[in-house]
């Protein structure tokens, strides 16, 4: 029996600015990684796409800002639409223009350049762009990174994680994607990284789907959520309603009551009640 969450797909109360709509992925011609898989991500909302490892998260990031190709991959079914056009073979580059950063797992800054040239390239999309009064602005969320001249490569995982989402507000977007920002990080700078990204949607009205193992701190972040296996959505809904389902208490928050014994089931998956 599933459990008793809206169904995927079911339309959201807020204008919706992100669409993926059934699309299949398939890496090297013959490797289904994405399986008829729907999402939707509301304006000026945070929604969490929350998995384990080999998922399909970061794939679906991929997929939706079209950098598929650099691993062989490519969407051979279904549509993506970003603000009611379809950006389905859209390149990465005029998504940027168009508002939609993707804010890497790992980071992806340069560390051979400082973090002032770091920011600035997060700008490249925009020649009209007041740099200077820009970087002062990322520098009022991230104050720490005002004090570092040196080079990029020795910022701490943190301060680097921090350069990453300063750079993509550089591009002034509208939907940042964010894959796996807590990773590598101690749980005080975790909680710290949590609260910027929260303070950036609100205050700055940026829409945010952010891919994350850490469920517990994304869903007190998010404003709905998804739960993505083996390359497609097995549940959805608000973030509460999904931290009040036993089942995600049990296989992704740690929780679910009374601790239970393991010994006699022949299959982790055969206790979820979504498969």
């Amino acid at each position: 029996m599933k459990p008793q969450i809206a169904a995927t797909g079911n339309g959201l109360a807020n204008e919706t600015i992100l669409s993926v709509n059934n699309i299949e992925v398939v890496f090297n011609e013959v490797i289904l990684v994405l399986r008829g898989l729907n999402l939707k991500v509301a304006r000026g909302k945070i929604t969490a796409l929350l998995g384990t490892n080999g998922a399909g998260k970061s794939t679906t990031l991929k997929a939706i800002t079209n950098l598929l190709a650099t691993e062989d991959g490519e969407v051979t079914r279904g549509s993506i639409s970003y603000e009611d056009d379809d950006v389905t073979e859209v390149g990465p580059e005029a998504l940027v223009r168009k508002g939609v950063f993707l804010v890497m797992e790992g980071r992806g800054i340069l560390q051979d350049m400082t973090v002032i040239e770091n920011l600035r390239l997060g700008a490249y999309s925009r020649p009209d762009a007041k740099i200077d009064e820009e970087i002062e602005q990322v520098f009022k969320y991230f104050p720490r990174l005002k004090e570092r001249t040196g080079l990029a490569g020795y910022l701490s995982g943190g301060e680097q994680q921090m350069l990453a989402i300063g750079r993509a507000l550089m591009a002034k977007p509208k939907l940042i994607l964010m894959d796996e920002p807590s990773m590598g990080l101690s749980p005080l700078l975790v909680k710290e990284v949590f609260r910027i990204i929260k303070r950036l949607n609100k205050e700055l009205g940026i829409s945010i789907l952010l891919v994350e193992q850490n469920a517990n701190m994304a869903l007190h972040v998010a404003d709905d959520g998804y739960i993505m296996e083996n390359g497609k959505i097995v549940l959805d809904g608000t973030a509460q309603e999904l931290m009040d389902n036993e089942d995600v208490k049990e296989f992704y928050l740690g929780g679910g009551g009374e601790r239970r014994s393991f010994k006699d089931i022949k299959s982790y998956k055969r206790r979820k009640r979504w498969l």
